[in-house]
């Protein structure tokens, strides 16, 4: 079993849908990843040498950023429009669609459960 960026990676799979499983990488950069280690695409990565895998890893430590170093930029960039209090910061604050999707209805994944609020109570004469 291949382990690249701290990820497992499935053994049964063709390796250009087996790299997609490491965090920062999908099917284009995953092919320019084969290609620049000279790679066919249709190998199993059970079938890579040890001297493929090497090479990998060296590629992606080169010129990518994956995995944890990824993810934590991205976090600090959240962050950073939440410091800035721009619109976006405020809608990530808020826990509201940040891209401009309408919340009237829909939105659910964003906001969560519904939040049922109860009508005033008429006051009787």
């Amino acid at each position: 079993m291949a382990r690249i960026a701290g990820v497992d990676l499935p053994k049964n799979k063709r390796g250009v849908i087996g790299l997609t499983y490491i965090y920062g990488i999908g099917s284009t950069r995953a092919k320019q990843i084969l290609a620049k280690a000279q790679i066919d695409e249709s190998t199993k990565v059970k079938d890579w040498s040890d001297d493929n895998i090497k090479a990998i890893r060296n590629i992606l430590s080169d010129e990518f950023l994956v995995e944890g170093q990824l993810r934590s930029e991205v976090q600090m960039n959240i962050k950073r429009l939440m410091d800035i209090a721009c619109v976006r910061g405020l809608r990530h604050r808020r826990g509201l669609p940040v891209r401009g999707q309408r919340t009237q209805t829909n939105a659910r994944t964003r906001k969560g459960r519904r939040k049922t609020v109860a009508n005033k109570k008429k006051v009787g004469k």
